[in-house]
């Protein structure tokens, strides 16, 4: 695509729409904005502008359709696959500052609020209440438009489900500066096509999302957490469908390895309750009495016991719990200070081939010799699987990284697995969801993206 290039002009009217302290150029704007989280994609926006309206995102996506520039839309920039990259420059819209709650209707159980307001904002705004928003991603720093861009589905999805479950409604711009209102309040709707559930999991490349309205449920009073060490990962792996068929659901279904959480005890500076195991599974039961609760978690206690656990360890006081899922939540930094560089592989397989890709990916560790570490949800089948650089140069990693990303994918797919379980496509998995789609479905996705944005200018260069 030929896009116009930024000029004085063009500043000058972003200048009009949010005035002069909220525009930033060239060396005005900060180097993590050249990038997300994932570090590897880099190209910095020729503008960056933060927003705080709908009208003034409207302006601005109106004034870009009009003149032929590409437009970014950002939130923290939290991603791990180059969403929020602007990789043809053009206009970056921070959305950040959109970051109020709008409304918190008891009545009908949701909440409306605008895309910057942070995760860890909605779970304390919501349970100070008695209320609960189930989606838990591991990132608590992220937006909820980020969450809602990318589908974000975190630990409790094997019995809650993911983002698109609780997105009742949006406000969105299209490309042309339209705005749109989608779903609503509303329990039911069977009024066509679903315009919704397009937006929500689209990274930002069909519309720009200015409110959102959230399904809550009232909150769980009691919740009690299980650590289970095994002898070896394909032990604790072969337990979790004997889990889900006792139908004793937990909220989520964690596994970990010893030397992801010993990578997370040099991070964080402080002991994990037990470390001497290879394996675990760490589970967590909801519910509103102590009894239901035991319930459930006394029947998979004697599950795991009974597959070859070595014990099961109950954090039934908030110490306990906090020292697990600190721990839980830090894996993903960890890993990243324990090395140079590293890139994801964010595989989601049937449940039953969750232990069988984790041992294909070590037996990739000496195939390819590079170091591999993963962890991830063994209650929904996403896997976290990270290639690390450490000292090779930069040809070496970037020839191996290809390399067991290519075997790793193809494999996937052979489980009869998808490309992404959460972190979405954006411009670095675009050649194996290519792979896994085929000819005909890019050919769908191009044709949705060409119907909501015919001039290419929002996102560029993402998911297809």
């Amino acid at each position: 695509m030929n896009y116009k290039q930024i000029a004085s002009a063009d500043i000058d009217f972003l200048v009009s729409v949010c005035g002069t302290d909220r525009v930033y150029t060239g060396k005005a704007i900060n180097e993590d904005f050249s990038h997300d989280e994932l570090g590897g994609v880099s190209r910095m926006p020729d503008v960056m502008v933060e927003v705080t309206s709908t009208e003034e995102v409207s302006a601005i996506m109106k004034y870009a359709y009009d003149n032929n520039i590409p437009v970014t839309p950002r939130g923290q920039g939290t991603g791990l696959v180059g969403a929020s990259v602007a990789m043809h420059g053009g206009i970056m819209l921070n959305m950040c500052r959109m970051n109020h709650f709008l409304e918190l209707d008891e009545d009908n159980l949701t909440l409306t609020l605008e895309p910057g307001v942070l995760l860890m904002e909605i779970s304390k705004f919501v349970e100070e209440r008695d209320l609960f928003y189930p989606p838990d991603p591991g990132e608590k720093s992220a937006t909820i438009g980020g969450n809602i861009n990318t589908n974000a589905g975190g630990m409790r999805a094997v019995k809650y489900g993911v983002t698109r479950d609780y997105v009742r409604g949006l406000e969105v711009v299209m490309p042309d500066g339209t705005v749109m209102e989608l779903g609503g309040k509303v329990v039911k709707n069977s009024s066509g096509y679903s315009l919704k559930d397009m937006i929500v999991g689209s990274e930002g490349t069909l519309a720009i999302i200015t409110k959102a309205i959230l399904k809550l449920l009232p909150l769980p009073q009691k919740t009690i957490s299980l650590l289970i060490p095994f002898p070896e990962l394909e032990m604790a792996i072969e337990t979790v469908p004997k889990i889900i068929k006792s139908k004793a659901i937990p909220t989520a279904i964690e596994f970990m390895e010893r030397d992801v959480i010993l990578a997370a005890e040099e991070f964080l500076g402080k002991k994990f309750p037990d470390n001497t195991s290879d394996a675990y599974l760490l589970l967590t039961f909801d519910g509103n009495s102590k009894e239901e609760i035991e319930k459930a978690y006394e029947k998979v206690a004697h599950i795991c016991l009974d597959s070859g656990a070595l014990d099961v360890f109950i954090s039934n006081t908030q110490e306990r719990h906090a020292a697990i899922w600190s721990a839980r939540g830090a894996f993903l930094e960890a890993i990243k200070a324990s090395t140079t560089e590293m890139d994801e592989c964010d595989v989601v397989v049937p449940r039953k081939h969750v232990g069988e890709f984790v041992k294909f990916t070590r037996q990739l560790q000496d195939r390819f010799n590079i170091r591999i570490m993963s962890f991830g949800h063994a209650g929904d089948g996403n896997l976290h699987i990270y290639v690390l650089r450490d000292q090779l140069d930069e040809q070496t990693w970037k020839q191996k990284l290809h390399d067991v990303f290519e075997v790793m994918y193809s494999h996937a797919l052979e489980l009869g697995g998808k490309v992404s379980g959460e972190h979405g496509i954006g411009f670095a998995k675009k050649p194996y969801l290519n792979d896994s789609m085929g000819e005909y479905g890019i050919n769908l996705l191009r044709n949705i993206k060409l119907a909501f944005d015919p001039k290419n200018i929002l996102n560029p260069g993402k998911v297809c």
